[in-house]
């Protein structure tokens, strides 16, 4: 080959052209090249350093797709959703508790203001305090019968006396009685929730078994309730008895709690509890046994409108239940005010029982078992007459 003109051959280097006769060694020239080379990979590992960078910064894939390095990236990524998980599941559950009691005091408060007229007339009633007199009427089917006066007429007695605030008289630990027992009921519940929760098993419970264990619960938490809200439930009902005698022996929630200690001691703050406990927790056992036959056996689950009221059975045999545990009830709040130094606990209003298993007898041969369990439609029990100096039934 020819080496072509030579205004076409490459002019070396004038620092570089070697001149004749002298070659420079091959040792020399490596390492300027190896300084060269060096060069050029760093400036085209900066130069891809600072592509990658800008390609990461414009265009992020999601979050799914991306591969997470180690260590950092790693960490950032799950310790947030970890610590909101953390607080989703503690404080929410916290909070839903406590406004959840709260509802139900509010709610129970309510209730407890409502219904106190009715409460103050069925005690007395109970008692056996009958300020007026039996009238001639008519019952349900028409016949005339000798009548008692009713709520309204009974309600209207104690208005012109007291006023409309006599009405209210005992409200305050029938309040406290409420709200403390509605906290008591809704931890011990939750207790027994965590404390008796089993790990899943392979065989289910029948239903039955299911009924069983949340009565169970209910009992023990009702029963906790009732033990600690039982000396305001003392205190309500001798504050109403006063009505009778006219007396101020217990006013105050303080001043009765001090009255109640002197007189009679600690056992004093827990009279007629015995027969409330059993009634409670009889009238449980029957409400949720024959709710579970009504809705296993009686009514259909493949219906709609069957569905409906199994709803509804469980209020319905919840007021049969009570209306057959009604003599623990009267028995109870009668031997709340047993000789408790009140005109309408001693004789001749009531004699003084040694037991709530004496009072039981003694109201079953005068059959006043069901005494005050209507206000509505009260005849003259037969063989009984009114006698108006003592203004009760002899």
């Amino acid at each position: 080959m020819g080496r072509g003109p030579a205004w076409e051959r490459p002019r070396p280097h004038p620092r570089l052209a070697p001149t004749p006769g002298f070659l420079l060694p091959a040792r020399e020239e490596l390492p300027f090249l190896s300084a060269l080379r060096a060069r050029l990979r760093r400036r085209s590992r900066k130069a891809g350093r600072g592509r990658a960078c800008a390609l990461r910064g414009s265009a992020k894939p999601p979050a799914p797709a991306r591969d997470p390095g180690p260590g950092r990236s790693v960490a950032r990524s799950a310790s947030p959703p970890a610590r909101q998980s953390v607080c989703r599941s503690v404080s929410p559950s916290s909070g839903a508790i406590m406004a959840e009691a709260a509802s139900q005091v509010l709610l129970g408060s309510g209730l407890t203001i409502l219904s106190q007229p009715l409460m103050y007339v069925k005690v007395l009633v109970q008692v056996g305090y009958e300020p007026l007199p039996p009238t001639m009427g008519r019952n349900i089917f028409g016949r005339q019968v000798c009548q008692l006066p009713g709520l309204f007429c009974y309600a209207q007695h104690i208005m012109t006396i007291d006023g409309k605030c006599g009405l209210f008289k005992g409200l305050t630990p029938r309040l406290c009685s409420g709200a403390i027992g509605t906290v008591v009921h809704s931890k011990v519940l939750q207790e027994l929730k965590q404390g008796l929760a089993t790990p899943p098993q392979k065989d289910v419970p029948s239903t039955f078994d299911r009924v069983i264990k949340e009565t169970t619960r209910e009992m023990m938490a009702r029963s906790a309730a009732t033990l600690v809200t039982h000396p305001f439930h003392v205190i309500t009902l001798r504050s109403m008895v006063q009505f009778i005698g006219r007396e101020t022996k217990y006013c105050g929630l303080c001043d009765s709690i001090i009255t109640i200690y002197r007189e009679e001691g600690i056992l004093g703050f827990f009279a007629g509890l015995i027969p409330r406990l059993l009634g409670d927790i009889i009238s449980l056992w029957l409400c949720n046994s024959l709710a579970y036959l009504v809705n296993t056996y009686a009514l259909e689950s493949g219906v709609s409108t069957m569905n409906e009221m199994k709803s509804y059975s469980q209020a319905v045999t919840g007021f049969f239940a009570s209306m057959l545990t009604y003599p623990f009830v009267l028995i109870s709040n009668l031997m709340a005010v047993n000789n408790c130094g009140l005109v309408g606990g001693c004789p001749p209003y009531a004699p003084i029982y040694s037991s709530w298993l004496d009072c039981w007898c003694a109201l079953q041969k005068e059959g006043n078992l069901s005494r005050g369990n209507s206000l509505f439609f009260r005849k003259v029990p037969f063989g009984k007459t009114y006698c108006c100096d003592l203004r009760m039934l002899i």
